[in-house]
């Protein structure tokens, strides 16, 4: 890493092109001169954008929202890693001191068939949204809400699923899994509400349901490697892939009573 704070670099960016899912894709190099190590990794992309909007050529097409590391948007594969160099944060995140002037950073769309490329670096995330439609919800009548702490929940269950509900579906674990599974995703939105007295009225079938429509979205099988957490921005616990497991095994089991 550089510690180049309040400085200028120059960087060569190899940027993923391709104008649709159909089409073959190829990179496109682009210098960037005097980029100042204060902007952050979209910023810089925005420079890059204007500079070809100016010269009459096609800007770079990536996702991005809030820019503030909760969305989940700002899905780029950069250098070979998921949001980049730096750990535990989003590309919106990623600030341009975090490298050095000269480096050559290669930028690419996330890499998986349940993904498929929209334009450029962004890709179509849908399957993540039709796995939560598919039970990644609480839909029984819980009736008026109760008095505060009518309800008590041991403060490790309450912690875990505070902690898993902090997943914010990037899609940032696919990237990074060699087999482009959604595992820690699926098991982040089990646990998230498997662990709460209000999840745990539809935790059978909801499990179910979910890993149904995982496999439907033709997403890989886990073999825990770990790159999942390792790469996941908001830290998400490998513990929630064995919680998941557990799960399904219990709602299969009593699925064929």
């Amino acid at each position: 890493m550089g510690g180049n704070s309040g400085k200028t670099i120059n960087v060569t960016l190899k940027v993923w092109r391709q104008k649709n899912k159909s089409e073959k894709g190829t990179f496109e190099t682009h210098e960037m001169k005097g980029v100042s190590t204060d902007m952050s990794f979209l910023e810089m992309f925005d420079v890059l954008n204007e500079r070809l909007i100016n010269e009459g050529k096609d800007p770079v097409a990536f996702d991005h929202d809030c820019r503030e590391g909760i969305c989940g948007m700002c899905s780029m594969y950069i250098n070979g890693r998921p949001h980049g160099p730096k750990n535990a944060v989003t590309t919106c995140q990623l600030h341009m001191r975090s490298f050095n002037d000269g480096d050559t950073i290669v930028v690419e769309p996330w890499r998986s068939a349940a993904f498929p490329v929209i334009k450029d670096l962004a890709v179509d995330r849908a399957a993540f949204d039709r796995i939560i439609a598919a039970g990644g919800f609480v839909s029984v009548n819980t009736g008026n809400a109760q008095d505060a702490n009518n309800i008590l929940v041991p403060k490790h269950d309450a912690d875990d699923a505070f902690n898993a509900a902090a997943c914010i579906g990037c899609g940032a674990c696919v990237a990074a899994c060699k087999n482009s599974s959604a595992m820690l995703f699926v098991s982040a939105k089990v646990s998230q509400l498997a662990l709460l007295p209000q999840g745990k009225v539809e935790k059978e079938t909801r499990v179910l349901n979910m890993v149904k429509q995982m496999d439907v979205e033709g997403f890989g099988n886990c073999t825990n490697t770990g790159a999942c957490e390792a790469e996941c921005p908001k830290s998400i616990s490998l513990e929630n892939i064995a919680r998941l497991n557990r799960e399904y095994l219990f709602a299969s089991a009593n699925d064929k009573k």
